[in-house]
Formats: C-alpha cells, sequence, structure tokens
C-alpha cells in the first residue's frame, strides 16, 4: 500500500512527518511547498491522526485555496477546510453571531470607495477617485495592523498626499459612523469583529477549538498582525500549527504583512520543528544562481540548489529608452514564439502597470497577442459566461455529433472563428477565451458529458481554477507571484522603477529586492534582463539589484542595446 510520503523528497518526507506542531517548513521559490503541505495532512488523515474535520488548511487567495482542496481530493482527503484568512472568519462571524447577538450578521460592504465618497460628502468633503482609493488604503492598513484612528493619527502626522491628517481623520470616523448605521461591515471589520467575539465569548472560543485542532497555514511569511491574533485565537493554548513560508518572498508589507512572525516562529516555541526546503524543482540552475546572488546575507534567505547543470546565464541588455525596450523584448518574444515556443510559457514583468502600455503596442505591432494579469478574472468575462449558459442550455438537448464537436458548434454560434482575430484588440481577447474553453473541452477525459463539463467548468469558477490563455502573459510583480512560466522577460530594472523612486528606506529597499527576487524565481528555463537608459526626458541609471548580482551569473548583452536595433514600422 502507498503513502503520501512516498512521493516526497528527504525533506519534504521529513516535513509531512511532522504530524504534530509547532513544525515550520522554511520553502523556497520552486521547492514544492503545495505539494509537502497537502501530502502532510493526507498522511495524517491515512495514519489517523488527524480527522479531516478538524484540520483546517489557511491560504491568502481563494484560487490558492482552491487548489489545496484539489490536491487534497486528488489524494483521496475531503472534508478538509481549505479556505482564505477572510473565508474562514466570516463563516465564524455567520454561523455564531446570531446565537451571541440574537439577529443575522451584518451585511459586507460592496465598495469602500463607494462609501468613503458618501462620507466625504457629509462633511463637506470633495475628494476625487484617486484620493479615496488611497483613503480606502489607509484604511485597511489601519485596521490590519490593528491600531485604531487616534493611534494611525499618531503614526501619519501629515495625512497623505491631498489631504492632511485632520480632515482625513474625521473622514475615516465619518466612514465608520456611516457604516455602522447600515449594520454593515467591511472586508477587515471581518476578521476584527471574528477575532473579537472569540476573545469576548467563551462558548464561542471552545466551540472553534473543538472543532479545529489542526491547522497550516501557507505563505506565512504575509500574515498581518489581525490574522496573526486571529490565529492565536483559534489555537488557544495549542500549539498543534504548521506555518509554511518564505522571508525572501515577503512583497506585501504595505498591506500589514509582517515576515517577522515567520522569521521569529523559532524563538516562540521550545519544542518547535524546523525543516528547510531549498532544493528548486521549477529553475535552471543559471536562474537560481542569480537569485542567491541577490538574496545573499538577507535575513532568512534560504539557498536554492538544484542538480541539474546549468544552461545559458541570463542576458543583462541596456536600451536606449523605453520604446527602444518595449520593442527589444517584443523582438525576443517574436523570436522565441517563432522557435516553437508556446505562447503561454512566456511572460513579461514589471514593476508598474502603466510600463505595460508600450509594450502592448510592441507586441501587437508584431501580431503576438498577449493578457495582462491583474484585470477581469477568466470566469468573470462576458464571454465566458455567455458561453457557459449556452453550454448549460445544450445540455438539456440530446447529442447529435461527439461532446467536444458539439462544444465547438456552440462556441461557434457565439463568435468562435476558425481564425484568430489580429492581436491587440477585444476581439482578439473575446477569441482567446473562447477557445480556452474549446480546450478545457477537447482535453475532458473520454465518456464526459456536456452536463458533467458544464458542472465542472462551474467548479472551476468557484475555486478560480482557470485555464491557460495560449497568449504571452504580462503582470506586475506583485500579480506574478506564486507563478510560473519557461520564458520570463523582467523590464525596468533601472533606479527609480525597481526599486520604485518612492522607496527610501532601507527596509523599503529591501522590499523591492524581494520583488525583483520573486521575478526572477518565476522562471524555469530562461531569464532575460533589461532597462533603459531614458524614460522621457529623464536618465535614469542601472538599478542597483543588477549591481549586487554582478557579472559572475549573468552576461551583458549589447546587440540589442542601440536604437538601431529597433524594427521599422
Amino acid at each position: 500500500m502507498t503513502s503520501p510520503l512516498d512521493a516526497l523528497d528527504d525533506r519534504q518526507r521529513e516535513a509531512a512527518s511532522a504530524l504534530r506542531g509547532p513544525v515550520c517548513v522554511l520553502a523556497g521559490a520552486g521547492t514544492g511547498k503545495t505539494r509537502t503541505i497537502t501530502h502532510r495532512i493526507a498522511h495524517g488523515v491515512d495514519t489517523g491522526a488527524y480527522s479531516p474535520q478538524r484540520v483546517m488548511a489557511v491560504t491568502f487567495t481563494a484560487k490558492a485555496a482552491g487548489e489545496l482542496r484539489g490536491r487534497l481530493r486528488a489524494l483521496g482527503v475531503e472534508g478538509v477546510a481549505a479556505r482564505t484568512f477572510h473565508a474562514a472568519a466570516l463563516a465564524q462571524l455567520n454561523y455564531f453571531w446570531p446565537q451571541v447577538a440574537g439577529d443575522s450578521a451584518p451585511s459586507i460592504v460592496d465598495s469602500k470607495v463607494r462609501l468613503l465618497g458618501q462620507a466625504a460628502g457629509d462633511i463637506g468633503l470633495r475628494l476625487d477617485a484617486a484620493t479615496l482609493r488611497d483613503v480606502a488604503s489607509q484604511i485597511e492598513w489601519r485596521k490590519v495592523t490593528m491600531r485604531s484612528i487616534e493611534t494611525y493619527a499618531a503614526d501619519r502626522p501629515t495625512g497623505i498626499p491631498g489631504l492632511a491628517i485632520t480632515p482625513l481623520v474625521e473622514l475615516q470616523k465619518t466612514y465608520e459612523r456611516v457604516k455602522d448605521e447600515r449594520r454593515q461591515l467591511d472586508f477587515e471589520d471581518v476578521l476584527l469583529a471574528c477575532a473579537g467575539m472569540i476573545e469576548s465569548e467563551p462558548r464561542v472560543a471552545l466551540a472553534v477549538r473543538e472543532q479545529y485542532r489542526h491547522f497550516t497555514v501557507d505563505e506565512f511569511q504575509d500574515v498581518s498582525p489581525v490574522q496573526h491574533r486571529l490565529l492565536e485565537l483559534w489555537l488557544g493554548d495549542r500549539h498543534d500549527l504548521c506555518v509554511v513560508g518564505d522571508a525572501s518572498q515577503t512583497v506585501y508589507s504595505f498591506a500589514g504583512a509582517d515576515p517577522r512572525y515567520l522569521l521569529e516562529f523559532e524563538e516562540r516555541y521550545d519544542d518547535v520543528q524546523v525543516v528547510r526546503l531549498e532544493r528548486n524543482y521549477r529553475s535552471d540552475a543559471a536562474v537560481l544562481a542569480v537569485a542567491n546572488e541577490l538574496m545573499r546575507g538577507r535575513p532568512g534567505a534560504l539557498r536554492l540548489e538544484t542538480p541539474a547543470e546549468p544552461g545559458p546565464a541570463p542576458e543583462v541588455t541596456a536600451f536606449d529608452d523605453d520604446a527602444a525596450e518595449a520593442d527589444g523584448v517584443a523582438d525576443r518574444v517574436a523570436a522565441q514564439l517563432r522557435a516553437g515556443v508556446e505562447p503561454s510559457t512566456i511572460a513579461v514583468l514589471y514593476r508598474l502597470n502603466a510600463q505595460s502600455a508600450p509594450l502592448l503596442a510592441a507586441l501587437a505591432a508584431r501580431g503576438i497577442a498577449a493578457s495582462v494579469l491583474g484585470g477581469k478574472r477568466f470566469w468573470d468575462l462576458p464571454e465566458v459566461r455567455q458561453a457557459l449558459l449556452a453550454l448549460r442550455g445544450a445540455s438539456v438537448a440530446p447529442l447529435t455529433g461527439s461532446f467536444a464537436a458539439t462544444v465547438r458548434d456552440v462556441l461557434r454560434s457565439l463568435g468562435l472563428t476558425d481564425e484568430a482575430p489580429p492581436a491587440g484588440g477585444a476581439l482578439r481577447d473575446a477569441w482567446e477565451a473562447r477557445a480556452a474553453v474549446l480546450r478545457l473541452a477537447e482535453e475532458a477525459p473520454e465518456g464526459t458529458t456536456l452536463r458533467g463539463f458544464t458542472d465542472e467548468l462551474t467548479a472551476r469558477a468557484k475555486s478560480q481554477h482557470e485555464p491557460a490563455l495560449r497568449t504571452v502573459t504580462l503582470a506586475t510583480l506583485h500579480a506574478a507571484k506564486g507563478l510560473e512560466w519557461d520564458h520570463v522577460h523582467l523590464m525596468g530594472l533601472s533606479e527609480g522603477l525597481l526599486p520604485i523612486s518612492y522607496a527610501t528606506t532601507f527596509e523599503q529597499i529591501d522590499e523591492e529586492r524581494r520583488l525583483a527576487y520573486v521575478g526572477i524565481t518565476r522562471a524555469a528555463r530562461t531569464l532575460s534582463l533589461s532597462w533603459a537608459r531614458t524614460s522621457g526626458h529623464r536618465e535614469r541609471q542601472r538599478s542597483r539589484f543588477l549591481q549586487e548580482i554582478g557579472t559572475s551569473t549573468v552576461r551583458e548583452g549589447g546587440a540589442r542595446a542601440t536604437r538601431a536595433a529597433r524594427p521599422r514600422r
């Protein structure tokens, strides 16, 4: 009889065999952390150490939680609560609020910015949408770091750009008042209210701790103070906790994430087991050499390794200006596509959303379709929703042909053509979405029915399990976290972009370094790095991170660095 441990390497097996906490798994990029924690839970269930209904696995996105559930199902484990912090807190709040307060739980604010606009009007403030978004971010940071408005004001004596501290405080107080009058909670209140209920109501604390005995927290470097407090309340005086994370991938400090909870975990417990996962299964050794050099000597940094022989060293290229850089990167992507590389295995990463515009234009000029991460989710696209409705309608009628042929006919009736429209427009985006649905049908197991297929699509939508579009991916470094591609082009490695111009303190620069590290470690096979000497009328310098990496792990690319290398249009 096989065991969930059989598929793991020695270090992963060590972590998965540690069934009683506290356990700290320091897992570098590409080292199989999700595999490790799911096999650990499965091993605990197989051996009888865990009852699935007593296990909670916590992560930070609905997509990651859905992946955990899917992997556990594949291992034969059902019933584990794999949720985000917010989903778990909201479920508990909705369950216990009627018992404690005698009425239904408050509703959730659907738009913090809209409510802030109404609150601003109540006190005579006229603020634009950008300022309202900034205020919303400040409220979120204040709450996840568990600060009162008064403490926040002391920490932010100058307010924010465009709004002094006095009206900023008054606006926040008015926002809270309006929200309370409407009996509503915002996203962050859910965590605070759940923590407050467990802390103040012994029967709630007893029920929660009776329900969940074993906790696993993924991406522990991204835990905020309020999330950590809620976790402490879930645990009570028990230590049956497994945390998994990588301090080098902390890139959400601006939103309240505090890597100290991971870095200091070993100091909090006398009997903690610490396992380091440093064998990388994703990236070429040459890519790892760049990543290791960038993070050398940083707190909590892991030394990633792979037994494979390294391929060519990543190339660094300096371009004359932003337009030349966009053209140069697009030329490299075009060359990869001509060589037979699948578009979905290529990504271009950058620091700011604004960097995507010239790149999209350069790719479209070469007939290359691209998708920008961070836009509308695949399952929320109108073309996909329309396809799902049409397929569900077709499923009630008897099939006149094969399953895949029926799906193709339905999608053709909605606008799917044999030939893709030109790249760079809404028609191509819609075509790619419908084509992705057709590929799912063509890849479905033999014997799949149309009704079963639509049920599967609905399940994938709920867990945000999106299919891969056959397009080149463009993404900010924040959006790319947790993903991987065979070929990565990391652009904009100049002072003022990476690190960003407003990063001035040591801690802020260190966060920018970790962002660069995240970008580098997304690459599996090849990595190219680039920067522009000028942006508009501003001269830029090579990023300090390139200086830190040095020349021993990268090669300089000069042939593409001049304006003469740009294609004529």
